[in-house]
């Protein structure tokens, strides 16, 4: 009995070692495992000579020194009207007084919003060429609306990054108007007569009434577009319709009368069916008369869909109505100043079959100022006449017309555009005869082959060649790839985003930052939310990769060779990085 229990005890303790052992070596294991997260990463950081630049003409004078590099300080872009970057700090500037322009920063902003009833805000950058080119204007109206209560106001977003961050703010200049600490977008032009109009509409009884024939002929004189209500009374539901309708239409004046020889100067049958309404503009197609539900949606849609010419020339003063228009889809005609006379009258002929239906946009692309940036942002080169079709910001495909401008041919793309029946055109710098560098060249026509290369993790940068945010990142993304180069199974790739398109790269500004897993292609890119250095978009790396890698410190740091990055295979070694 004795010699059993001795053996009972002999066996527990021998288990209790084994298991014991054991733990030892499992939790010296785990602490190995759990000290590759720690890995020593110092050597990625340490100076590099890589100097090669994809940047053409860069010109810094864009950028405060001081900027962080991060998300909030990429370049943004909402829509093409922002094609301007070439204001440099060392134009001269025209001299204005801002006196009545307030200055607020994150101390006083909300004392002044909530104190003010009507307050316009201005979120603007130094270096922004809009910022400036707005600034005498803002001026001027500050001063002309200081009668009407209103407080115009500006913040340099670049100081005062956390109201800029609070408010969304993505690009400049970006204008809120508050009423009663409530704010909106402000969607007006970019002149003092737009912004003191686009001010007076918001805070003024919306609709201006007219009694007599004198008060008409003055109107009809001054105004080139205007709405005019035919009503039973100037107070009531279908007045209050009219003035809550002419608060979503910023750039067009809405009228009302009672009296029949107003209405019959304005077009208006006197012995119609009231209420009856009106659209009037000083252009070919001039009269447009309502004949829908006298509600505000449905006024305002009417308004929305007729205001614009048969025919829009781009411009600055333009470009707002042709983007906050109901109606997205465009078509636009890249012509010379010369070829205009010849072209636009087919393009106006056309444009009065797709009547609320499609946006016609002229474009002079040899106007350096205006037309050229926009034709070189949709790809468009020689001397034309170019015709594109474009479903807007919010999709952003585009159609190439290939065929002579002719009014049949024209009304056939354009059914077709509207039918869903044209195939994208997608904007391509060649695809480069020699690839072979650290950071792959990505071009529309080689997207598909590189990038969504299933086989491969790849980063791509999406970046512009005047950014200067994107210069400072290039040496660490150079950096980057030079460490990485041996690691057959990740790819790092840039792509210019001004000259090259494709479906799979949105881009919200420059630089973006994509990430595309290998064997998940099919999915959305991960945007790479990392702090711009080697470490950190190295850590991002190996924590979305799809094929597990490793990067062993190189024996020396003053140079290394690929032959100092070694790919990890499926071995333990492998296993424990990965753990």
């Amino acid at each position: 009995m004795q010699s059993h229990k001795r053996h009972v005890v002999f066996f527990c303790l021998t288990t209790l070692l084994f298991i014991s052992s054991f733990s030892l070596s499992f939790s010296k294991t785990t602490l190995q495992y759990d000290n590759d997260d720690d890995e020593d990463l110092s050597f990625l950081d340490e100076p590099d000579d890589v100097t090669t630049s994809h940047f053409n003409h860069p010109d810094l004078d864009h950028f405060d020194d001081d900027d962080e590099e991060g998300d909030d300080a990429d370049e943004d872009f909402d829509d093409f009207s922002a094609f301007d970057h070439s204001t440099s700090h060392d134009e001269e500037q025209p001299i204005f007084d801002d006196k009545h322009v307030v200055v607020l920063i994150e101390r006083n902003f909300t004392t002044i919003v909530e104190n003010n009833r009507f307050v316009l805000v201005e979120f603007y950058a130094p270096w922004c060429g809009h910022c400036k080119s707005l600034a005498p204007e803002y001026a001027a109206a500050a001063t002309e609306l200081k009668s009407d209560d209103v407080v115009l106001a500006k913040v340099d977003a670049t100081e005062e990054q956390e109201l800029a961050h609070e408010y969304d703010v993505k690009g400049f200049p970006t204008l809120f108007f508050f009423i009663d600490g409530v704010h909106k977008p402000y969607t007006g032009g970019r002149t003092k007569d737009a912004i003191v109009s686009w001010i007076r509409k918001k805070i003024g009884p919306g609709v201006v009434n007219i009694t007599t024939l004198d008060d008409a002929e003055s109107v009809l004189t001054s105004e080139n577009k205007l709405v005019l209500g035919f009503l039973d009374s100037l107070v009531g539901a279908d007045s209050e319709e009219l003035a809550n309708a002419s608060k979503l239409e910023d750039d067009v004046n809405f009228y009302q009368t009672v009296n029949p020889d107003v209405a019959k100067l304005f077009h208006i049958d006197p012995n119609s069916k009231r209420p009856a309404l009106v659209l009037l503009k000083k252009e070919e197609d001039k009269i447009n008369h309502f004949d829908g539900r006298y509600v505000k949606s449905e006024i305002a849609g009417f308004v929305s869909s007729n205001k614009l010419p048969l025919v829009t020339t781009f411009t600055r003063e333009s470009a707002p109505s042709i983007f906050e228009s109901q109606i997205k889809k465009q078509l636009l005609l890249f012509v010379t100043k010369n070829d205009s006379e010849k072209f636009v009258p087919i393009f106006q002929e056309v444009a009065k079959v797709f009547k609320g239906k499609l946006i016609f946009v002229h474009v002079e692309m040899d106007n350096e100022d205006v037309g050229k940036p926009v034709a070189d942002y949709f790809g468009i080169s020689g001397s034309g006449p170019k015709v594109l079709a474009f479903t807007g910001n919010d999709d952003g495909r585009k159609f190439v017309f290939d065929e002579e401008v002719s009014v049949v041919k024209l009304k056939a793309f354009g059914e077709d555009f509207l039918e869903d029946k044209l195939k994208p055109f997608l904007k391509s710098d060649p695809v480069p005869e020699s690839n072979d560098g650290d950071v792959k060249i990505v071009v529309g026509d080689n997207f598909d082959q590189i990038v969504l290369d299933e086989s491969k993790d790849v980063l791509l940068e999406i970046y512009a060649p005047w950014c200067g945010h994107c210069e400072a990142l290039e040496p660490t993304y150079n950096k980057l790839a030079k460490h990485l180069r041996g690691i057959e199974s990740i790819v790092i790739a840039k792509m210019d985003g001004t000259t090259n398109e494709h479906p799979r790269a949105k881009a919200d500004g420059f630089p973006t930052l994509l990430f595309f897993p290998a064997g998940k292609k099919s999915s959305d890119p991960i945007t790479v939310d990392a702090d711009r250095t080697v470490v950190a978009f190295y850590k991002f790396l190996k924590k979305h990769a799809s094929i597990p890698f490793k990067l062993e410190k190189p024996t020396s740091t003053s140079k290394f060779e690929s032959s100092d990055v070694k790919e990890s295979q499926s071995s333990s070694t492998d296993l424990k990085d990965e753990l």
